[in-house]
C-alpha cells in the first residue's frame, strides 16, 4: 500500500509515518507537509534515508502540486492542520484557510486520483464542552474556538463527499495527545521544559478544565485499525481513557520530574476555555481498538524523552530557531 500523509513532520503525524514504516515493511509513504513553524524535519531523522518514505515540501491548499504527487496513492491520511487553540484566537485566516480551503484541495484531488481511502483526523474539540457523560459520533457540533470551529467545517467536508459523490472518506476525532516530538508550546512538553529550566508553570484559571490523555502512539494504533478496518462514511472517536484536570496533569508532572508545586503560576483564563472533553470511544473498541499504554508509563516516559532530547525542543524555543531552520535544511 502507498500512502500519502499530510502533516508528516508534525508530532502526530511524525510519529504515525514511523509507527507505519515499522510495522508494516512493504508499504510506502510520501509525507507532504507545508513545514510551517510546528512541522519539523528532525522529527524525523531517523527515516529520511528510508527507501519506502519520500518528503514533499507543499502546501495542502495547492491543488496542482498535491495532484502531482497523488498519482498512484492507496490512501490518504490527513494530518494536515493548525493546531493550537492560543494561536487560533489570535489570528484564525491561516487556521481556516488550512483546514476548509486545503481539506477542500485534498478531496478533489483524490476523487479525481481514485484513492480507495480517505482518513480526515480531527478532534473531540469540535463537539465543545460537556460537564456530564461523553460524546459519541452521532453527538452534534458545537466548536468553541476558530480552531475546533475550522476543524468541524472540514469534517462536514470529508463527510459530504460521501455523501454526495460516495467519496471513501473517515473522519477520526481524537482526544488530547502527548509524547515524543511534540511541539513545546503544548501543555505538558511546555511544562515539562519550563520545570527542566525551574521557570514558572502557567495554569489558565483554576486548573479544573477537564481532558481526557491519549498516548500518541495509542493514537496512531487507533488510526492503524480505522484505516484497515473502517467503514467508509463513518465517525470514530479515539480517546485514552484518562480524564484529569489540570492542575492534577501538572502536580503529576512535577511529581515524576521532582520539581516543587511552588513553580505553578496561575494565568488568566483563555477566552472561549471548554470545561471539560470526554468522548465515547465504544464504536472503535468493536473493531478491536484499546490502549495499550498506562498514563502512568507513557508520561514517565514521555518526559524522559524531553529530558533525553533537548536538542530537538531547545532550538524550537529559541527566536533563533527560522534562522537556524532555514539553514540546516536549506529551505
Amino acid at each position: 500500500m502507498k500512502l500519502f500523509i499530510t502533516g508528516g513532520a508534525g508530532f502526530i503525524g511524525s510519529n504515525f509515518v514511523r509507527y507505519i514504516l515499522e510495522k508494516y515493511p512493504e508499504y510506502k509513504i510520501i509525507n507532504y507537509d507545508k513545514l510551517t513553524y510546528a512541522g519539523n524535519l528532525d522529527n524525523l531523522r531517523d527515516v529520511e534515508k528510508n527507501k519506502r518514505y519520500k518528503f514533499v515540501k507543499g502546501d495542502i491548499c495547492d491543488f496542482k502540486l498535491v495532484n502531482k504527487h497523488m498519482k498512484g496513492i492507496d490512501a490518504v491520511i490527513n494530518f494536515a492542520a493548525e493546531t493550537h487553540v492560543d494561536r487560533s484566537i489570535l489570528n484564525a485566516d491561516a487556521f481556516v484557510k488550512t483546514a476548509v480551503n486545503g481539506t477542500f484541495a485534498l478531496l478533489e484531488s483524490a476523487r479525481a486520483n481514485n484513492i480507495k481511502k480517505f482518513v480526515h483526523i480531527s478532534t473531540d474539540e469540535v463537539y465543545g464542552s460537556i460537564l456530564k457523560g461523553s460524546f459519541t459520533e452521532e453527538s452534534p457540533l458545537s466548536p468553541n474556538s476558530p480552531y475546533s470551529a475550522a476543524k468541524a467545517s472540514s469534517d462536514l467536508l470529508a463527510r459530504s463527499y460521501f455523501a454526495t459523490y460516495g467519496f471513501p472518506s473517515i473522519i477520526t476525532r481524537c482526544s488530547n495527545n502527548y509524547g515524543p516530538y511534540q511541539y513545546p508550546e503544548k501543555v505538558i512538553p511546555l511544562f515539562v521544559t519550563n520545570a527542566m529550566d525551574n521557570i514558572s508553570l502557567p495554569l489558565y484559571g483554576d486548573g479544573k478544565n477537564v481532558r481526557d490523555w491519549l498516548y500518541v502512539l495509542d493514537h496512531c494504533r487507533g488510526i492503524d485499525i480505522i484505516l484497515h478496518k473502517g467503514k467508509n462514511g463513518e465517525v470514530y472517536n479515539i480517546g485514552g481513557g484518562v480524564e484529569l484536570t489540570n492542575i492534577e496533569l501538572t502536580k503529576k508532572v512535577l511529581k515524576i520530574m521532582g520539581k516543587p508545586l511552588s513553580l505553578i503560576k496561575k494565568a488568566a483564563d483563555r477566552p472561549g476555555h471548554d470545561r471539560r472533553y470526554s468522548i465515547d470511544c465504544s464504536k472503535l473498541k468493536k473493531l478491536g481498538y484499546k490502549p495499550a499504554y498506562t498514563f502512568e508509563k507513557a508520561l514517565a516516559e514521555t518526559i524522559k524523552w524531553y529530558m533525553e532530547n533537548e536538542k530537538i525542543w531547545r532550538k524550537l524555543k529559541d527566536k533563533k530557531y527560522k534562522e537556524y531552520y532555514s539553514k540546516q535544511y536549506k529551505l
